[in-house]
């Protein structure tokens, strides 16, 4: 090789592992916050109110103080309303806490595609982080039978609520909005199918073995409403929020999770398609994902911190329903969010037919 070729490509190499480790260099770590980096910047985040709001302002105190931003809360989070700001080209809002398919539904055209540059996303679970969303936090619903009902003899996980014979009583399910994919994925198992095969006309199947809980089935339509059925006894088996749960068996109510199968449930962290200042949403954003911040959620909510690292100081009450041990991980069921995104629509259609008792 002529030394001037050999120079050429030293000095190649050399710009290259430069750029490299100045890329490295710039990314950001979670939780990491530039001093005075936004400061006279104000950014607007929206979540759905309530002690979880307060909680996740509560965990970005370090982040507004640090950073010198004006923070805004707004709430609740309606795609709707969201959608009109887009198109109309005035999007107020800068980082909307969603529900769990909406960016998957929508990325693109409602919410950013995430540019994992601007993110450290290293301490997330595995197959929580979307195209164009991060997790908020984890949580997850479970089923909780009464334990004087079943004694000897509980329920072990989600496919016992199916069967009404060996384990007779009243259920009660969630009906406050848009159906839970596990939640019918499971029914589908129970009533026979495979759920990695299911097709759109396996939903009505999966609707079918609802409907085989009888027409003593109670459709809860708050947090609050199922909680007030376990600690009356009203129901036998309740599909529960782990936080609602929780704050039923601390309340006396003679309940106890039965965990295989529960349900991974998480908020999603997104930035909508058009905020004016991106670069102050992402920093934002991750300074929610670090390991402080999701500990201050964690001990002001109950929810389950995202980033692995964080150590929350909880109660040995609020730790029991915690959903981020190696255990429960194992236990857990993930939904097949390409599959209901796909029939999004149908699926509401039907669910919501089944809750008007059609």
């Amino acid at each position: 090789m002529k030394r001037s070729t050999f120079c050429l490509l030293a000095a190649a190499m050399a710009v290259g592992l430069m750029t490299s480790a100045a890329s490295a260099a710039d990314k950001p770590s979670a939780g990491a916050v530039v001093e005075g980096a936004l400061k006279g910047k104000t950014v607007t985040f929206v979540s759905y109110g309530g002690i979880y709001q307060d909680g996740q302002i509560a965990a970005l105190k370090e982040f507004v103080e640090k950073s010198g931003v004006n923070l805004l809360s707004d709430g609740p989070t309606e795609t709707a309303k969201l959608q009109a700001q887009v198109e109309s080209g005035n999007v107020t809002w800068d980082v909307v806490d969603t529900s769990d398919l909406p960016p998957f539904v929508y990325c693109g055209k409602l919410f950013q595609k995430l540019d994992p540059a601007k993110l450290d996303m290293s301490h997330i679970p595995a197959g929580q982080v979307g195209e164009c969303s991060v997790p908020a936090m984890n949580y997850g619903v479970v089923l909780m039978y009464n334990k004087e009902k079943y004694k000897d003899n509980p329920p072990q996980g989600v496919a016992d609520f199916f069967d009404a014979k060996k384990f007779p009583g009243v259920r009660a399910l969630d009906g406050s909005g848009d159906p839970s994919g596990g939640f019918l994925e499971l029914a589908f198992k129970a009533a026979g199918g495979d759920p990695k095969t299911m097709t759109a006309a396996d939903i009505d199947k999966a609707i079918a073995k609802v409907k085989e809980l009888g027409p003593d089935t109670i459709f809860w339509k708050t947090g609050a409403e199922s909680q007030q059925l376990a600690e009356s006894g009203e129901a036998d088996m309740i599909m529960m929020w782990t936080g609602r749960a929780m704050t039923a068996v601390k309340n006396g109510a003679k309940y106890a999770p039965a965990w295989q199968d529960w349900l991974v449930v998480m908020d999603q962290m997104t930035i909508p398609v058009g905020v004016k200042d991106t670069d102050a949403a992402y920093a934002l954003l991750n300074a929610y994902l670090g390991k402080g911040a999701q500990e201050i959620l964690s001990e002001k909510t109950s929810y389950t911190p995202i980033n692995n690292e964080a150590q929350p100081k909880v109660d040995a009450s609020v730790a029991a329903f915690l959903t981020n041990t190696p255990e429960r991980q194992k236990q857990g069921y993930q939904q097949n969010i390409k599959f209901w995104v796909e029939n999004y629509a149908a699926s509401q259609e039907k669910w919501s037919a089944l809750l008007a008792g059609n």
